[in-house]
């Protein structure tokens, strides 16, 4: 008996991370039929214009994360959805991040639970943490690049540690890792939080910072697709999605456990 492939909705599919995940998963057209949605049909700034997959006309959809009813309509009919869209820029204001980060993950929760959809994939970040790498030593020496001061060792901040944001962006991904927790609980929902770190559309960086925290699209796209894989069995984890660079400070073993993750690259 063929198995039908797996239907998924990408939101933000013409970002940085939405489209390499298109990318990955649409070239597996057996295991799954990739859908995406935006607020627009351009790629976003942050994305390379040149490389954009396009998807074709019947497997995409314009929605406003702030527009539930499009969001609903949008998500029709999926049987999972990688939630990828929002506002990515740490300076951003709470009113930006208000509509798409917050309310918009709102809208997609709730549009897969009127839909019956049981699996999601969300796109946190490691953000969540960045306190600790701003104003705790010994990470703060990673930040400031003071080498001298970083030791051989750097204990890894877990998943299990409390989350540290600076600023309005880290904290509506915060307040969306708890939402994605309530609707597993409350709706039996199978979700997986990525806390992923700093992908650029180069695929390398070149400050010291900027290396602890880089994740590659090789590793981007693997963590996302064992995730998405990893949500056929009831569960709410939460896993950070980073490439195993030099100074990494955040832990990688639970991925590892939870997810089978294994990074590839590093810096």
């Amino acid at each position: 008996m063929t198995t039908k492939p797996l239907k998924v909705h990408i939101t933000g599919v013409y970002g940085l991370i939405g489209n390499l995940a298109y990318q990955h998963l649409s070239a597996q057209p057996a295991k799954y039929d990739v859908y995406g949605s935006g607020r627009r049909t351009m790629s976003s700034q942050r994305a390379d214009a040149d490389s954009i997959t396009r998807l074709p006309d019947d497997h995409f959809c314009i929605a406003d994360l702030a527009d539930a009813a499009a969001v609903d309509q949008a998500i029709s009919g999926m049987d999972a959805v990688l939630h990828i869209a929002a506002v990515p820029d740490p300076s951003a204001s709470f009113e930006d991040v208000l509509s798409s980060n917050i309310v918009g993950t709102y809208n997609v929760l709730e549009a897969c639970r009127k839909r019956g959809i049981k699996r999601l994939v969300y796109a946190s970040s490691i953000m969540t943490t960045w306190g600790y790498f701003m104003y705790r030593e010994p990470y703060r020496a990673i930040y400031e690049e003071r080498v001298d001061d970083i030791p051989a060792e750097i204990p890894k901040v877990k998943v299990t540690d409390p989350t540290h944001p600076t600023e309005p962006y880290s904290a509506s991904k915060v307040w969306a890792e708890g939402f994605c927790r309530t609707y597993h609980d409350k709706h039996d929902m199978s979700i997986v939080c990525l806390r992923i770190g700093g992908v650029n559309k180069a695929d390398h960086s070149e400050r010291l910072m900027a290396k602890a925290v880089w994740c590659s699209h090789r590793d981007v796209t693997n963590i996302i697709n064992l995730a998405l894989d990893a949500t056929t069995e009831p569960r709410f984890d939460i896993c950070y999605g980073v490439s195993d660079n030099k100074h990494r400070w955040v832990d990688l073993e639970h991925s590892r456990e939870r997810l089978g993750f294994v990074a590839q690259d590093g810096a």
